[in-house]
C-alpha cells in the first residue's frame, strides 16, 4: 500500500509546488476523511449477489489541493468490504485503491454564494490502481492471491461549512474497474475478452474536510466573483466617491481637485481650488484687499499685529516670484513689493530666499537654474535697499512635487519663496 500510496501524495505535492500562488487570501489545502457504504454491481458469478447497500463498509481518506478557488488536485486511498447478501452463496471480499482525481468546485464556479455561504458542491474525477482480495481463508469459491486492476472514479460531494477550519462532505461516486480478472464475489474468472471497464461498484459516504494553513478561509469557500463581490465592490467604489468629496479647507472645491488644499478661511478660491489672484502677484486678492484696505493710505510699514499675519503669508508660500520654462527673470517681480515692506517694517527680520526649478530637464543644470533664480531675486530687494546681510539665498534645485510632464501644475514649480524670521 505505501509503493502506490507515497508516489501520489508526492504527485499532488509536485503540482502544488508548480502552481504556488503567494499571497492569495486563502488557503489551499485539506485532508479529507471520509466512511459510509458501498454496494458492487457487476461482474457477479450467478447464484451470488451483494448485501444490501447498508451491510458494506468503505472508507477512504486523501489530501487536496486546490490550486484556486475552483479547480484543484487530490490524492487519496481507499478500502471497501464486500459480502455476500440474502440468497446468496457466502462470500466476503476486500477491495483496495489508490486513486489521483482532479476536483471542480462547482460551488463557486456556479456562484453559490449569492444565495449561501455554507453550502457548497464539488466533482471530482479520476484515475488509479486498484486491488481484490479474498476475505478470510474459504471465504470465496476460488482461492486467488490479488486480483490487481486498474480503475476510473466519478463522484459528486455535497459540502457544508462548520466553521472556517472544517466542513461536512457527503459524497457519491461510480467507481469503473479496468481488467478486472475476478468476479466481486470471487467465485468466478471475469471473460477474458471482456476485460475493458468490467466492474462497476458505488460509494455513499460521509466525511469531514479539515483545513490546513494560515489563512482565515479555504479556497472552496473564498468567492472572488459573483453578487457579494460586486456589492463588495460597488460600497468601495462608493466609499472612494465618498472619499474624494471631501473637502479639508472648507473653500468649496473637493480635495481631489484641490491644486491648493490649505486655503486659508474666507479667501475666494478659483474651480482648482486655488486663492484667487488677479494680479498674479502671488498674494491672494482678498489678503492684498485687507492690507491694501490699511495701509495704502498709511505710508508702507505694517503694524506689528499685521506683522504676524504677513509673516505667516510669507512663510507659507503665498508671497511667491515665479518664472518662465528655463528663464531665471521673474514674471511678477512685483510680489517682492509685500516682502519688501514686511522687511521695513521689521527691521531685525532676516529673509531665506528659495529658488526652485521644475523636474524637466537635467538635475544639475536646473539645481544651477533655481540659484540664478534665488540670486535675481536677492537683487531685486537689494535694490529695494534691504541689506544683503540681511538675505540668505538658497538654491533647491528640482520641486518634485510637481509632475514636470504636467504642464498645468508644473509651472508652479518655477518659482522663489520666501522664509523670514
Amino acid at each position: 500500500m505505501k509503493k502506490i500510496t507515497l508516489p501520489l501524495i508526492a504527485t499532488v505535492l509536485g503540482l502544488a509546488n508548480m502552481n504556488a500562488q503567494e499571497g492569495l487570501p486563502y488557503n489551499k489545502w485539506s485532508i479529507d476523511v471520509n466512511g459510509g457504504l458501498t454496494k458492487p454491481s457487476a461482474p457477479m458469478t450467478p447464484g451470488y449477489n451483494g448485501d444490501t447497500f447498508f451491510g458494506l463498509v468503505h472508507a477512504d481518506a486523501g489530501v487536496r489541493y486546490m490550486f484556486n478557488n475552483k479547480f484543484g488536485v487530490k490524492a487519496d486511498f481507499g478500502y471497501d468490504y464486500m459480502k455476500s447478501g440474502e440468497n446468496s452463496d457466502y462470500f466476503r471480499t476486500a477491495h483496495y485503491r489508490a486513486s489521483l482525481q482532479g476536483v471542480a468546485n462547482l460551488g463557486r464556479i456556479m456562484n453559490f454564494e449569492e444565495w449561501t455561504r455554507t453550502l457548497g458542491l464539488q466533482a471530482h474525477a479520476g484515475a488509479g490502481y486498484s486491488w481484490m482480495q479474498p476475505g478470510k481463508d474459504g471465504s470465496t469459491a476460488i482461492d486467488y492471491d490479488k486480483d490487481q486492476m486498474g480503475h476510473m472514479i466519478l463522484g459528486l460531494t455535497g459540502q457544508v461549512k462548520l466553521g472556517n477550519r472544517v466542513a461536512l462532505n457527503a459524497d457519491f461516486s461510480m467507481i469503473n474497474t479496468i481488467r478486472q480478472d475476478m468476479t466481486f464475489d470471487g467465485a468466478g474468472y471475469v471473460d477474458a475478452n471482456d476485460r475493458g471497464f468490467n466492474g462497476t461498484f458505488y460509494n455513499a459516504t460521509l466525511g469531514l474536510s479539515f483545513y490546513l494553513g494560515g489563512n482565515e478561509q479555504h479556497a472552496d469557500w473564498y468567492a472572488n466573483d459573483g453578487l457579494t463581490n460586486r456589492v463588495e465592490a460597488l460600497e468601495n467604489r462608493v466609499t472612494d466617491i465618498e472619499n474624494k468629496m471631501i473637502d479639508s479647507d472648507n473653500d468649496g472645491v473637493a480635495d481631489y481637485l484641490d491644486l491648493e488644499p490649505n486655503t486659508p478661511a474666507g479667501n475666494m478660491v478659483d474651480t482648482k481650488g486655488r486663492s484667487i489672484d488677479l494680479n498674479k502677484n502671488g498674494i491672494p486678492d482678498s489678503y492684498e484687499e485687507y492690507f491694501d484696505s490699511r495701509y495704502a493710505m498709511k505710508g508702507d510699514t505694517f503694524s506689528a499685529a499685521d506683522s504676524n499675519t504677513a509673516q505667516d503669508l510669507i512663510n507659507q508660500g503665498y508671497v511667491a516670484v515665479y518664472f518662465d520654462f528655463d528663464k531665471s527673470a521673474p514674471k511678477n517681480a512685483e510680489s517682492t513689493n509685500f516682502l519688501i515692506t514686511y522687511l521695513r517694517s521689521n527691521p531685525e527680520a532676516t529673509v531665506e530666499v528659495n529658488g526652485f526649478a521644475d523636474s524637466v530637464g537635467n538635475p544639475t543644470y536646473n539645481q544651477r537654474l533655481s540659484e540664478k533664480r534665488a540670486k535675481n531675486v536677492a537683487k531685486i530687494l537689494e535694490q529695494s535697499g534691504i541689506s544683503s546681510d540681511r538675505i540668505k539665498v538658497v538654491a533647491n534645485g528640482e520641486d518634485t512635487s510637481f509632475d514636470g510632464k504636467n504642464k498645468t501644475t508644473s509651472k508652479f514649480a518655477r518659482r522663489v519663496t520666501f522664509k523670514v524670521n
